[in-house]
C-alpha cells in the first residue's frame, strides 16, 4: 500500500514563517531558547502556589535542570512548528525580568485552528500584562498565520483566565461538562471561548 500524500494545498508547517520575537508597549514575547532554564525555575517556584491548581505541569518546583530541559523541547517543538510557545519578558529600561509564558497550542495548521495558553508568575500579577501579552499573540495568529480561530480553554472556575479572555475579545461559546480532569483528579468543566477570522 502506498503512503498517503499530502494535501499540496496546505503548506508543511515547518516552512511556515512564524516570527521569533513580538513586541508591545510593554513587554516582549520570545520563542523559546537555550539558557533560560534557572530563569524559568525562579518564575515558577514563586507562583506554584497560583499556578498548581489550573496546570499539570505545575504541581512542584522545578529544578534548574528540569526547567532547561523543558525549555529546550519548547525550542525544538517551535522550530518543527508543534507547539509554539513564547516567553513573556517586561520591556522596563531597569533590565527584562522573565514574567511568565503565552503561545499557541494544539494547532491545526489546516483549519489554521489555534489555542492560546498563558501563565503569569505572581509578581506580574494584576497589571494587565497578560491581556497585553494575548492581545498580542490573537493578533499575530489572525494577520500572520492566517487564522480562522483562536481558541481559549480553562477551568470554569478560573476566573482570572476567563476575565483575560474576555477583555481579548473572546467570546464563550459554551462550557464542556466533566470533559477532563483537574491536577488533583477531580472531574471539572472547561469553559471554551472563540475568536474568529475574517
Amino acid at each position: 500500500m502506498s503512503e498517503a500524500r499530502p494535501d499540496p494545498s496546505v503548506p508543511d508547517p515547518i516552512l511556515i514563517e512564524v516570527p521569533e520575537t513580538i513586541t508591545t508597549e510593554r513587554l516582549l514575547l520570545a520563542a523559546p531558547r537555550p539558557g533560560i532554564g534557572p530563569a524559568l525555575s525562579v518564575a515558577v517556584a514563586e507562583s506554584i502556589g497560583l499556578l498548581s491548581p489550573w496546570m499539570p505541569w505545575a504541581q512542584q518546583v522545578p529544578s534548574f535542570e528540569e526547567s532547561e530541559a523543558v525549555a529546550r523541547r519548547q525550542c525544538a517543538d517551535f522550530i518543527a512548528r508543534r507547539d509554539l510557545c513564547y516567553q513573556i519578558y517586561d520591556r522596563a529600561p531597569e533590565g527584562r525580568r522573565l514574567l511568565g509564558g503565552t503561545g499557541l497550542h494544539r494547532m491545526d495548521w489546516t483549519v489554521r485552528r489555534f489555542e492560546i495558553g498563558y501563565w503569569l508568575r505572581a509578581s506580574a500579577q494584576g497589571q494587565g500584562f497578560m491581556s497585553e501579552a494575548v492581545a498580542a499573540l490573537s493578533r499575530m495568529a489572525f494577520e500572520q498565520l492566517r487564522a480562522r480561530r483562536v481558541e481559549i480553554r480553562m477551568d470554569e472556575t478560573n476566573r482570572a483566565s476567563r476575565a483575560v479572555a474576555e477583555r481579548c475579545g473572546f467570546e464563550l461559546e459554551g462550557i464542556l461538562r466533566c470533559d477532563s480532569l483537574s491536577p488533583q483528579g477531580e472531574p471539572r468543566n472547561t469553559c471554551v471561548y472563540a475568536r474568529l477570522g475574517l
